[in-house]
């Protein structure tokens, strides 16, 4: 921003009158008045400041509010508009907005506005926090993302003036975040624009050349696109249709990622040019579509019916690709006219805060279901990058529509999986999913839908989220939720680890738990670095903090005669732990096993088996290792690996899963490779402890072709 200088003219500038002629089309005298009274107080706030282009900075304002006009929007929107900069580059406050212009266009105003005054420890946390708040302001009123992309959309078009790094930054983020966004609520003019431009920032010498191209194929192509016209036309009138057909030239930025994604040459991309039709109602639409395909031969598999499934954004079309004239593919879009005002202004063709919660028509609902999911994985999230990370999956048109078993369809984004599908049904379906039934059939949960499946989630109320389903899930929804619910339950159950672990090691130092204070504990949790006791005991129930160490902060001086460690006693291992007890992988420790336990930083207490390799690996770190035990009764599954040589039979492996089987056990999982005459199988099995193991082992001796058999570790 260019630093203040002497107050400029007060006289209107020739764009504020053509702007506000423009306006008196559709808004009351009294609004027109209005708004040029905030024109007016915009214009002397920002006197003397200029942009980069050395324009005053009062065209910036006046060209965005150009831009929502053309929208239609109401007076209070484009009021915003035109101050949408004052309590940023300004003294002016959103109390005196208020005062001045009202509390609705003040809370406009304020929740486009940047978080200037905040320090952030990068660009990417400061960004990300603007995101943040731009979208909870969103969520209260939708006017407020119009205001913000007419914003961008203005910046982009004046990018030119920026540093080559900053114009790019600004590009790359327009592309990433609010192209998305603007297709997302159904702004198609605006969606292409900032597609388009952002192109143009991001590969300058790509977007020169493809232009140039473009441009000297359309002198060539003028001819065939009359024709093409002129042969619509008159098909559609001879099927006795009233029908406006136009031809439209296809976005370079969509031109660009076609011969990406398909690996073509500008000159192999054929389809450069479409054709719209717009006709007076839905029956129309099919009769204009069965008109077309007697003309042209439709392409198998390039039809799609939007008017029936719509797009999540509330677009509705029929878009079907033809073998026009010399072999030459024409893409055709067919709509009615209110199909058509919603396909280029989105969810601002029509007013949620104009209407009543009964009048919302099902753009809006979409829309406002959308905008809530947001705020839920806002809450979820613990900070703003997280969510922005979402808020980007999010973003990508939806692909994939898909039925539930009461027929309602569901607009997820491309690879979605059953998982997916039960977030977006309910957080609570999500949580409690066991299984799927798709089509009928049951399903793992890890499946990807396809559009047209009907989708039913099988529940149950013990069942909670698994940490694997982060590995397949695509939507940010279910993403956050999932994360939150571990994040909560390895909070809760390494608080409760950590209080074990303490105790522990505070009765080995002489000192009873019950007799600690408050103020000693806030004390010891403050300089600690922890928010609270609880906090604090999570912390050691992860490692961050031994609790040998803070049992000896807590002890009365004098009192401890323990060694180093501090802690003789032996922790007893339950088997309902959850998350803060943890099974080494390396060698799969089950009950019977001797055991020793490692407080690692972050996993909380690791369990190993005494001659684990781990174990002496690090022996070095004494203060970490605990005496643990295994408690008389613990009633779950432990996976166990065992090694198989068998002869090369047929039918050995059903026979050895039928012995498993029979012993009690569940196999998870199984790997196997052969060099001719014996075979080797991996088990990862479920046993409950090394007397069940032996049983199956027992078992698989038994079995004639079993060779060999072994216990596997590491």
């Amino acid at each position: 921003m260019q630093a203040r200088g002497l107050p400029s003219s007060s006289a209107t500038l020739p764009e504020a009158n053509f702007l506000f002629h423009e306006l008196s089309s559709y808004l009351k005298r009294e609004d027109v008045s209005e708004l040029q009274n905030a024109y007016l107080f915009s214009q002397s706030a920002h006197s003397g400041q200029f942009r980069k282009s050395g324009e005053p900075y009062i065209s910036h304002p006046l060209a965005v509010a150009s831009i929502l006009g053309k929208l239609r929007l109401d007076s209070q929107t484009l009021a915003a508009a035109l101050l949408h900069d004052v309590m940023e580059d300004t003294h002016v406050s959103k109390a005196e907005i208020s005062d001045r212009f009202g509390k609705s266009v003040a809370e406009l105003v304020d929740g486009v506005s940047k978080l200037d005054k905040i320090e952030f420890q990068t660009h990417a946390d400061a960004q990300a926090e603007n995101f943040r708040k731009m979208l909870l302001a969103m969520a209260r009123d939708v006017r407020v993302i119009l205001i913000k992309l007419a914003d961008r959309l203005h910046n982009m078009r004046t990018l030119e003036a920026m540093r080559p790094e900053k114009r790019r930054r600004i590009a790359r983020e327009t592309m990433e975040i609010y192209a998305p966004i603007a297709n997302r609520l159904g702004l198609n003019n605006i969606y292409h624009e900032l597609q388009d431009l952002s192109f143009r920032y991001l590969f300058p010498t790509r977007y020169r050349v493809l232009n140039n191209a473009t441009r000297a194929a359309r002198g060539n192509r003028r001819e065939m696109v009359t024709k093409i016209l002129d042969t619509i036309k008159q098909r559609l009138k001879a099927a006795g249709l009233d029908a406006e057909v136009t031809g439209r030239e296809k976005q370079l930025y969509s031109i660009y990622k076609k011969m990406v994604e398909k690996h073509l040459t500008f000159s192999e991309i054929l389809d450069i040019y479409g054709f719209r039709v717009i006709v007076k109602d839905v029956p129309s639409c099919y009769i204009a579509l069965g008109a077309l395909h007697s003309l042209y031969n439709p392409i198998p598999g390039k039809f799609k019916d939007y008017i029936a499934i719509p797009k999540a954004n509330g677009y509705q079309s029929l878009h079907s690709t033809l073998w026009g004239p010399y072999g030459t593919p024409i893409e055709v879009q067919i709509r009615t006219p209110e199909m058509h005002r919603i396909a280029e202004a989105g969810v601002a063709s029509h007013w949620l805060y104009k209407s009543t919660d009964a009048d919302l028509n099902d753009l809006h609902m979409k829309t406002h279901q959308w905008l809530q999911s947001l705020l839920e994985t806002l809450s979820d999230s613990t900070d703003s990058l997280e969510f922005l990370e979402h808020l980007k999956v999010d973003l990508f048109p939806g692909e994939v529509y898909v039925f539930t078993p009461q027929g309602k369809i569901l607009a997820l984004p491309k690879e979605s999986t059953a998982v997916d599908f039960a977030y977006a049904v309910h957080t609570d379906i999500g949580d409690c999913c066991v299984a799927a039934k798709i089509n009928g059939e049951n399903a793992p949960l890890r499946t990807v839908l396809r559009s047209g499946d009907r989708v039913e989630i099988v529940t149950a109320s013990h069942a909670k989220p698994n940490p694997a389903w982060l590995n397949y899930v695509v939507t940010g929804k279910a993403r956050s939720h999932i994360r939150h619910f571990l994040k909560t339950m390895q909070y809760e159950e390494s608080a409760k680890l950590g209080e074990r672990l303490l105790n522990q090691a505070l009765m080995s130092v002489k000192v009873d738990p019950q007799t600690i204070s408050e103020a000693q504990w806030d004390k010891l949790a403050r300089e600690s670095g922890a928010k609270s006791k609880k906090d604090l005991l999570a912390d050691m129930g992860l490692g961050k903090h031994l609790p040998a160490v803070i049992a000896r902060r807590l002890a009365t001086p004098g009192e401890s005669d323990s060694g180093p460690n501090g802690i003789n006693d032996v922790i007893t291992i339950l088997g309902t732990e959850g998350m803060a007890v943890q099974f080494a992988k390396c060698c799969r420790p089950i009950p019977g096993d001797p055991v020793i336990g490692f407080i690692k930083k972050d996993q909380g207490l690791v369990i190993h088996i005494h001659d684990c390799p781990a174990v002496s690996k690090n022996k070095g770190n004494s203060d970490n290792w605990l005496d643990v035990a295994w408690g008389k009764s613990i009633d779950r599954q432990f996976e166990v690996s065992i090694r198989l040589m068998v002869a090369n039979e047929r039918g050995v492996l059903a026979r050895v899963a039928a012995a498993i089987a029979e012993a009690g056990s569940n196999i998870d999982n199984v790997a196997m490779e052969g060099d001719g005459v014996y075979t080797t199988m991996n088990f990862m099995l479920h046993v409950r402890n090394r007397h069940h193991l032996a049983q199956v082992m027992r078992r698989l001796r038994r079995i004639p072709e079993v060779a060999k058999i072994s216990r596997q570790r590491g």
